[in-house]
């Protein structure tokens, strides 16, 4: 459903641009007539400055609901305050957004204001001019700030000699922030013009905020149950204990160290926690085996990447996770499995989960053996970089390994692993 609606909404929005194009080039034909030069002048920059709202419709339309699941909610209102900002020629403005948890608005992007005031502002619901606009849901204009008793002081002296209007940003009739916008001392007041071109660029800015926050919603609902499935899959082989919870920790330092986009760094931290999802479908009496794994049981342990890619690829926004559960096995010099890809071939996700999973394996016990020493398990990943492992990652990681274990040892916290997990086939 909410597909079909934002399918409707860019159809119905290029239309109107057609027809505003069209429209302006028409007036542009006209103006070459003395008589009706003058008003032909005010209907080309009506036109031209509809031309601008729409543009900016368009692009707050791209940045929240074309690349919905990886933009960021801040670079979202940025994009919302600087089309309004634009529209009007404004060169001091602020988006605030409400703080269910602390019940107070709070600067989510800005222009023209200090990084100072934009961490400490906090205003409550009702308390000056943004807090009653919130409130009441209702836009507020004040042309003469500085005697207005009901004007909060945030700013500077300057900026209270502007005139100000704060707009309600409503979902449904709740209130979610406020838009704030200056004039510049030049100009006297807001015109009609620019109270209905705010009102419906914050209109399309709201109703494309519902389509991002109801796909957090459901990334959210299915995150919330891959990791039900992998706290499952962690019950089911009853040697891996936490594997999945301290995977997904370590794959986040490792991801942020090797200076993956943000984006990547959640799509490898999900990686690390679903990489054995597969053993959902594998018997749980081959993977608590404790002796040698005959060749067909190995077969059917090897299945696991296929079946996990199999559980995730259908789920829109797990696609690159899927990947990564996909190759996980892979070496990396082409002798894994399932399909022998080697080197850069391999999603650099898979290379980053496939080092975690076999540290966390070695450092585990096992029903046929006791974890290896760290000292031993080091030596494992130097020895097997090059060829199982992507050198740069082994590398990166062992150099966070040392860090952390002289942490540890300068804290006095002894490095205790009571989470076996088979290093076999994981």
């Amino acid at each position: 459903m909410t597909y079909v609606l934002v399918a409707i909404i860019t159809a119905l929005l290029a239309v109107l641009g057609i027809l505003l194009r069209k429209i302006y080039r028409f007036g542009l034909e006209r103006s070459s007539q003395p008589e009706i030069k003058e008003q032909d002048e005010i209907l080309r920059n009506t036109w031209q400055r509809f031309d601008e709202l729409l543009a900016s419709l368009l692009r707050i339309h791209e940045i929240g609901v074309v690349n919905v699941g990886s933009i960021k909610k801040e670079d979202f209102y940025q994009a919302v305050l600087t089309s309004a900002c634009d529209i009007i020629s404004s060169h001091r403005g602020s988006l605030m957004v409400f703080n269910d948890a602390a019940k107070t608005l709070e600067i989510a992007a800005s222009r023209g204001i200090s990084k100072d005031l934009v961490e400490t502002i906090r205003i409550k619901p009702g308390e000056g001019i943004a807090g009653r606009a919130f409130e009441k849901g209702e836009t507020i204009f004040v042309t003469d700030p500085a005697h207005n008793t009901q004007y909060k002081d945030y700013l500077g002296k300057e900026e209270q000699d502007e005139p100000f209007i704060a707009i309600p940003l409503k979902i449904k009739e709740k209130p979610l922030g406020v838009l704030n916008l200056h004039l510049s001392r030049e100009k006297a007041s807001f015109s009609e013009y620019d109270l209905k071109f705010l009102s419906l660029l914050a209109g399309g800015a709201v109703t494309t905020l519902e389509n991002i926050k109801l796909y957090e919603s459901i990334e959210n609902f299915y995150l919330e149950m891959v990791q039900t499935l992998a706290r499952i899959i962690d019950a089911k082989d009853s040697y891996t204990g936490d594997h999945a919870g301290r995977a997904r920790r370590k794959a986040r330092r490792l991801a942020e160290e090797l200076k993956m986009p943000e984006q990547m760094i959640k799509y490898v931290e999900y990686a690390a926690l679903l990489h054995d999802i597969g053993k959902i479908g594998i018997d749980g009496v081959i993977l608590s085996k404790p002796g040698k794994l005959t060749n067909e049981e190995f077969i059917e342990i090897k299945k696991h990447p296929i079946i996990g890619y199999q559980i995730l690829s259908p789920i829109h926004f797990l696609g690159p996770v899927a990947q990564m559960v996909l190759y996980h096995q892979e070496w990396y010099n082409g002798s894994g499995y399932p399909e022998g890809l080697k080197g850069g071939e391999i999603p650099l996700g898979a290379r980053i989960v496939a080092t975690i999973d076999a540290w966390d394996a070695m450092r585990s016990d096992r029903p046929y053996r006791k974890a290896l020493s760290r000292e031993t398990a080091v030596e494992e990943l130097k020895r097997g970089a090059g060829k199982q492992f992507d050198p740069q990652v082994v590398e990166t990681f062992l150099r966070l390994e040392e860090q952390e274990w002289k942490t540890e040892n300068n804290n006095h916290t002894p490095h205790v692993n009571n989470n076996p997990h088979s290093d076999r086939q994981s």
